[in-house]
């Protein structure tokens, strides 16, 4: 498979009319993407409160994630999609960003989603991760007693712009994604935190998760105020 063009649409949703519909739209919204042309992959998600992994959810803050043949289509799909056009007239503030896979490993739902670009050097670009796991059911308690202290430190990393808790299904299927200034900060981050690498020996030690994936991307363009959605 030729490598793929990917797009994370946040929408925020200030209103209690708003989140009644942002929570219906989980559902509605697989209808819309049906069918849909170019699109190889997609996720409808919530989020969790504050950053990082959090078991409660955010209501105000949705997440579509969309894997694309070709970046026309992402563009096809934004411009004349009424999919897009109900989040733009119920949200707040949307922001599209645009990436490009640049490693990734793992699986999400049982396939590989992110193919990734053999020609791109994001050292000098902003840097997109995206962890998600689902936790196996008898490991819960243990996972949520340790995880909410590991994920503190990367609140106050050095060139992280923005991140959030994102998933499918709540406390079970959990993702994070991140935003950074440069490679060499998300590398800082990931080899020098005591706790991120704590977190990691402790996942693989307790074998918490039944299903895994790390990706990388380098970011095209985000379109809108991500600003908002601190």
């Amino acid at each position: 498979m030729s490598s793929n063009y990917i797009c994370l649409t946040l929408c925020k949703y200030p209103t209690l009319k708003s989140k009644v519909w942002a929570f219906g739209m989980m559902q509605k919204s697989h209808t819309y993407l049906k069918n849909t042309e170019g699109l190889q992959f997609y996720k409808l998600m919530g989020s969790g409160k504050g950053d990082g992994f959090n078991p409660f959810p955010d209501w105000s803050i949705y997440a579509l994630l969309t894997v694309w043949d070709k970046k026309e289509d992402i563009d096809s799909f934004l411009e004349l999609h009424e999919l897009p056009k109900k989040y733009k007239n119920n949200a707040s503030e949307v922001v599209h960003i645009h990436m490009r896979c640049v490693k990734s490993h793992g699986y999400w739902s049982g396939v590989q989603p992110f193919i990734p670009h053999p020609d791109l050097n994001p050292e000098s670009a902003l840097i997109a991760v995206i962890t998600r796991a689902t936790i196996r059911w008898h490991k819960l308690r243990k996972f949520w007693k340790y995880v909410p202290t590991a994920s503190n430190p990367i609140t106050g990393a050095k060139g992280l712009l923005y991140t959030k808790g994102i998933g499918e299904v709540p406390i079970v299927q959990m993702a994070t994604f991140s935003l950074w200034n440069s490679l060499k900060d998300m590398k800082r981050y990931a080899y020098e935190s005591t706790d991120h690498r704590t977190a990691i020996e402790l996942t693989r030690k307790y074998n918490w998760y039944k299903e895994e994936l790390f990706a990388r991307f380098l970011i095209d363009q985000i379109n809108g105020n991500l600003d908002a959605f601190h």
